[in-house]
C-alpha cells in the first residue's frame, strides 16, 4: 500500500493566471482589431497626403462636403504637428499596437516595465487624438472621416489598456482603491459608450448648422 502522503496523488496546476487570462485576452483582441483598423486607416490617410502634395489640386477620396472634408484638414499645420505627416506616427504606433495584441494572444507574458511603456504610449495617444478633436471642431472647422476613425480606435485602445493596468494598483494599493478600480471596470462599456457620445454631441453641437441644412 502506498502511504498517505504519497506523491501518487495528483499534483494541482497553479491557476493564478486564469483570471487574468480573460481580460488580457479582451485586450488583446481589441489591440489587434483597433490596430488593424487605424493602420488601415493611417495608410490610407498617408495615401491622400502624398498625392494631395504632388498635386496640390486633387481632391482626397475623403472630401465629401464642406463639414467632411479631409483637404481642409490635410493641409494646415495641425496635420504635421511634430514636423511629419500625422500619419506616419500613426503608422508606426497601431503596427506596435497589431504586433503587442498578437503576443498577448499568443500568451506572451509582459514585464510591468513594458506594461508601464504600453500606458505611457496609449496615453499620448489619446491625448493626441483629443487635441486633434479640438482642433478639427474649434480651428480648422472641418472633420477627416479617415481621421474619425482612428479617434473612434483609439479610445478604446487607451481605455482597455488602462483597465487592465489598474488591475496591478488593485491588488497592490488600498481598500478603498481597490473599490473604486472594481466599480470602474465593472462600468467599462458604460464609461466608453458615454465617452463616444460626447464626442458625436460636440461634432453635432459645432456643425449643427450645417446638418439642419440637409434636413
Amino acid at each position: 500500500m502506498l502511504p498517505s502522503n504519497s506523491s501518487a496523488t495528483p499534483v494541482a496546476h497553479s491557476t493564478n493566471a486564469g483570471p487574468d487570462q480573460y481580460p488580457h485576452r479582451r485586450l488583446a483582441v481589441v489591440l489587434i482589431v483597433g490596430g488593424l483598423i487605424g493602420l488601415v486607416a493611417a495608410v490610407v490617410l498617408l495615401v491622400e497626403k502624398i498625392a494631395l502634395i504632388e498635386n496640390p489640386g486633387y481632391v482626397p477620396s475623403c472630401s465629401i462636403n464642406p463639414v467632411l472634408s479631409c483637404g481642409s484638414v490635410m493641409t494646415t499645420a495641425q496635420a504635421e504637428a511634430f514636423g511629419i505627416p500625422n500619419p506616419i506616427i500613426g503608422i508606426a504606433g497601431f503596427a506596435a499596437t497589431t504586433a503587442l495584441g498578437a503576443a498577448l494572444l499568443a500568451g506572451g507574458a509582459f514585464q510591468r516595465w513594458l506594461w508601464a511603456s504600453i500606458q505611457i504610449g496609449v496615453t499620448f495617444a489619446v491625448v493626441f487624438i483629443h487635441w486633434l478633436i479640438y482642433q478639427s471642431l474649434y480651428s480648422i472647422g472641418a472633420l477627416c472621416p479617415y481621421c474619425m476613425i482612428v479617434w473612434a480606435v483609439t479610445i478604446p485602445i487607451f481605455w482597455y489598456c488602462t483597465l487592465c493596468n489598474l488591475q496591478l494598483l488593485r491588488r497592490s494599493g488600498s481598500a478603498g482603491l481597490a473599490r473604486l478600480i472594481a466599480v470602474v471596470t465593472e462600468y467599462r462599456g458604460a464609461i466608453l459608450t458615454a465617452w463616444y457620445l460626447l464626442v458625436l454631441l460636440l461634432i453635432t453641437h459645432r456643425f449643427w448648422d450645417y446638418w439642419t441644412t440637409l434636413v
